[in-house]
């Protein structure tokens, strides 16, 4: 939704001598083919590579994303390798390597269901569409909250590209590049890259086997070739992704019993941990993208494939030692935790069949056939900080996931100014799940026998069976009306049905096996989407309801047994609304602000979690039949975890015309979210402050747009706060990124 760098300088001339600014059309993929967005019966918010460039100046990853556009929250306990996306507070905290998410992101139109996947590169990208509410009729199974949708720039016959390249804080540095054109008369290609590096910049003031932490280096690519033949297309795709740093650093005892505020002396700079932290991944994939025309009709195959492998270490408790040595902390540490999970082995097919009409009459269809196949294996480790790291537990699970679909949607413009649209989908879903291997020698419920193997887990099971095999299938739908008011503005309604199937968590050391329900959801959007000013300016409102049945959740640690267990709500309930304003107020100055309100709630007076070891939990506590408390505590009417009632965004740029061609400007961009649950009890501690970020850019381009030169900060207020907990067994969290300033230089031709 922010503006671009230069929004009008794609036109012939420059900002100096164009007229007055007008807003460009924003064209949209929403619904599987080109349309102008204020057209588009949903609540929809793109941002364009302009604005791409601004908020990934500091080398960020896909979160950078968060809080940018309204209703929508990124996080991750995993760093830059596992983003957590949620949409009007509709997500899922889960952090197996195994876990599936109620916010589906689709790739040059292939589906990342992983959620390792999900953390490619943000890279010489089109657009970026957030597609808010189910999205169960045209993009299918996990996706009853939404859906994130990145598109790359495709080949063409002009030669163009860019060359991008910064320098920050940390020794941060950020290239960017593409290059493409003509390669014959029907082909053309496009190749792009990017590499980003910064060192650590936490030190470990412990000896421990890290001296430093936070660092990363990661690298990107994207080869496409196109073919345009007579009534035939061809896009082909190839990309890969490599990432070698630390995971995400956790710091014991961050927060003031009692508070949420953080210790007096918190140092952002410095941890004292004695486990390793390492991360390392490597993904790769390819697609083939292909379109016949025969005239009114055109027929779509889709065919992907991704493939990925990882591994995460960390230090658990967030610190050294334990309690019961005499030396730990910082603070209290019952005992050490060291953990690792990776997958050693994946693969993800997908084809998908479309067929649609182009008749140019009052009524067009599209139909389609989606098959989808994963098959891994995940792997997790235990180790022992107190003896040199040497490991001390193993287990190895195999998960298969085959999902087929059929689909169709209509659209009838009944009159002139009123247009109906709906679709169906019916999905067919089976996933399996076996445990390969496990043993545990270490500080376990196993702990007094000689080795935990997998009969001795099995046996924690009440039905003895380690393995588990769900079998789903669902009818999903939605169905919407455009009223148009006048050339400029429009009106929409649309109820829709969303679809996630089962969810498996293998059985461990402290909790045994777990399946999650398939949850359904049903969202209600009403809207106005308006150009106002003489197209000077474009608002984009919503108001929305939704229930959730049966919605999948994760109940992480607790004081009972550190368990991690999926739960099944009865019922959960979000309602809101979303506004989107962007404007040209003089013909330098261009503001946009963005605002969400998400009041979310879970609806089930017996559901009940354990509650932390050693936070203040705020909740009822569950009774037994004697009236005792039991250890848990009861959710029902709490909010959805990492759920802000409160979303903003504002930007702001204004320029100054110079010479013919060039051009000074300033940019600033804010984001502020409200308060947020780290898990589904709510306490003192683990309840995330409100955050408010902005960044700041002082730029000169010249060569009407061609170069540009640029100084910037990101965070410039330097806020320092908790973004996530662990509920282990102490008063653990991590923080968000620092302050950090560079410079940056960019050419396109």
């Amino acid at each position: 939704m922010l503006p671009a760098a230069a929004l009008a300088q794609d036109t012939a001339g420059s900002a100096s001598d164009s007229d007055a600014k007008t807003l460009d059309t924003l064209m949209v993929t929403a619904q599987r083919k080109v349309e102008n967005a204020q057209e588009v019966p949903m609540s929809i918010t793109a941002i364009n590579p302009e604005q791409l460039d601004v908020l990934g100046s500091g080398g960020g990853d896909v979160r950078f994303l968060s809080g940018r556009v309204p209703s929508l929250n990124i996080e991750s306990s995993f760093g830059r390798a596992f983003p957590r996306f949620y949409i009007r507070g509709y997500g899922n905290t889960d952090f197996r390597l195994n876990t599936s998410q109620p916010v589906s992101l689709v790739y040059d139109d292939v589906v990342q269901e992983n959620p390792i996947l999900k953390g490619f590169p943000v890279f010489d990208l089109e657009q970026v569409e957030v597609l808010r509410g189910p999205q169960g009729s045209l993009f299918g199974r996990n996706s009853p909250a939404g859906v994130v949708k990145f598109d790359s720039v495709r080949p063409s016959q002009e030669l163009n590209g860019y060359g991008k390249l910064g320098y920050g804080s940390d020794d941060m540095i950020n290239f960017e590049g593409a290059i493409g054109g003509g390669l014959s008369e029907r082909w053309s290609a496009r190749a792009s890259a990017m590499f980003q590096r910064r060192d650590d910049w936490v030190e470990n003031t412990y000896p421990g086997p890290n001296d430093g932490l936070e660092g990363y280096d990661e690298s990107a690519g994207r080869v496409q070739f196109l073919y345009e033949g007579d009534g035939f297309e061809a896009l082909f795709n190839a990309h890969a992704r490599h990432l070698n740093g630390t995971a995400r650093l956790f710091r014991a005892n961050i927060f003031k019993p009692g508070t949420n505020d953080l210790v007096d002396g918190f140092d952002p700079d410095k941890v004292s941990i004695d486990g390793l932290n390492h991360s390392e991944l490597d993904s790769h994939g390819a697609s083939a993208r292909l379109r016949w025309d025969f005239g009114d009709y055109s027929l779509h195959s889709i065919t992907g494939y991704e493939s990925v492998e990882t591994y995460s270490r960390g230090d658990i408790d967030g610190g050294f030692g334990a309690s019961f040595l005499p030396d730990s902390g910082p603070g209290e540490i019952p005992f050490a935790s060291e953990t690792a999970d990776g997958i050693p082995d994946h693969s993800q097919w997908t084809q998908e069949f479309r067929i649609e009409s182009n008749t140019g009459t009052a009524f067009d269809w599209q139909a389609g056939l989606f098959y989808f196949r994963e098959a891994y294996d995940v792997e997790s480790f235990s180790y022992d900080s107190l003896a040199g790291g040497a490991q001390d537990g193993y287990q190895r699970i195999r998960q298969t996931n085959d999902s087929w679909a059929v689909f169709t949607a209509g659209t009838w413009e009944v009159t002139p100014d009123f247009q109906l649209r709906a679709g169906l989908r019916y999905t067919w879903d089976e996933k399996k799940l076996t445990v390969r291997d496990y043993w545990n020698t270490g500080f376990v419920p196993c702990v007094l026998l000689e080795k935990c193997t997998l009969a001795q887990l099995a046996a924690q099971e009440p039905d003895g069976d380690l393995s588990a095999a769900p079998k789903d299938n669902k009818l999903s739908w939605d169905l919407s009306g455009t009223w148009r008011l006048s050339d400029d503005v429009n009106l929409y309604a649309r109820v829709a049905t969303g679809y996630r199937g089962s969810s498996i968590q293998s059985a461990g050391a402290f909790n045994a096996k777990s399946v999650a329900d398939p949850e359904t959801s049903t969202s209600f959007d009403a809207g106005i989407k308006a150009d106002l000013w003489d197209r000077r300016a474009r608002l984009n409102a919503s108001v929305f309801y939704y229930e959730v049945k049966d919605q999948q959740l994760t109940a992480v640690g607790g004081s009972t047994g550190n368990a991690n267990i999926l739960l099944n709500a009865k019922k959960s309930v979000g309602q809101g609304f979303e506004l989107d304003f962007q404007a040209w107020l003089t013909d330098n100055l261009l503001v946009t602000l963005g605002s969400s309100y998400n009041d979310t709630e879970i609806k089930d007076s017996d559901l009940s979690v354990a509650g932390c070891a050693a936070c203040t939990v705020t909740n009822d506590p569950e009774l037994d039949e004697e009236g005792q408390p039991t250890g848990n505590y009861l959710i029902n009417g709490n909010p959805l975890p990492q759920a802000p009632k409160w979303s903003h965004n504002l930007t702001a740029r204004w320029g100054l015309p110079l010479a013919a061609g060039s051009e000074f400007y300033v940019y600033t961009d804010w984001a502020y979210r409200s308060e947020v649950n780290f898990f589904l009890y709510e306490s003192e501690e683990f309840t995330g402050k409100p955050l408010l970020e902005g960044g700041l850019r002082l730029g000169y381009n010249w060569g009407h747009g061609r170069y540009d030169v640029a100084v910037y900060g990101r965070n410039i207020l330097d806020k320092v706060e908790a973004v996530g907990g662990i509920d282990f067994n102490n008063l653990t969290g991590f923080i968000n990124e620092p302050r950090l300033v560079g410079v940056e230089f960019k050419a396109s031709f």
